[in-house]
C-alpha cells in the first residue's frame, strides 16, 4: 500500500514533467544497503536534508549520499551567520515528510533548493516514505525545483 507521503511525492514528480522511475525497496539500515538495493552507487543517492535558516523559514539541500553539509560553505552562500537542522518533528511539519523520506517533490511548501555540485547524472531521492525512492536525471531535477547549484558539502570522515 502507497502511503499519502509517497502518492504526494509520486504525483509532484508526474507534475513535473521529468522522467522519473518510483523505485519500492522495501527498509533499509545504511547508505551502503541503500544503494545497493537500487543497484546504484552511494554517491548516486542524493540525501534531502533539510536546513532552517529563521523562523519559518526553511531550505531543502540536496547531499550526494557520500557527502555531508560543509556549515561554513553552506552559511557563506546563504550570507547568514547560523543554520540549524529541525528536529524530527518539525522537519515532518514543515515538509509532510518523516526523516529519511524527504523530497522537494510534494513537500507542503516549495521551499528554496540547493544542490551541491556533485548531484549529477543519474540520482536516487527520497519517496516519501521509508523504503521508496525515485531514480532521476540530476539536471531535470534541478531544472525542474530551480535548484541553486553551488559547493556546499564536504567528503564524509
Amino acid at each position: 500500500m502507497t502511503s499519502n507521503g509517497a502518492q504526494r511525492a509520486a504525483q509532484a514528480l508526474e507534475a513535473s514533467g521529468i522522467a522519473h522511475e518510483i523505485v519500492r525497496h522495501g527498509p533499509v539500515s545504511s547508505l551502503a544497503e541503500a544503494a545497493a538495493v537500487r543497484g546504484i552507487e552511494p554517491s548516486q543517492i542524493a540525501k534531502t536534508i533539510v536546513v532552517r535558516r529563521d523562523d519559518d523559514d526553511y531550505l531543502f539541500v540536496l547531499v550526494p549520499g557520500d557527502r555531508k553539509i560543509s556549515w561554513p560553505k553552506l552559511r557563506d552562500l546563504l550570507g547568514v551567520k547560523r543554520l540549524s537542522m529541525p528536529d524530527a518533528a518539525t522537519a515532518l511539519a514543515v515538509t509532510g515528510y518523516e526523516r529519511g523520506t524527504i523530497t522537494p517533490f510534494g513537500s507542503l511548501r516549495a521551499w528554496p533548493v540547493i544542490a551541491d555540485t556533485r548531484v549529477a547524472g543519474t540520482i536516487s531521492i527520497g519517496g516519501g516514505d521509508h523504503g521508496v525512492s525515485a531514480t532521476v536525471d540530476a539536471d531535470d531535477v534541478i531544472r525542474a525545483l530551480g535548484a541553486e547549484v553551488a559547493d556546499v558539502t564536504d567528503p564524509l570522515q
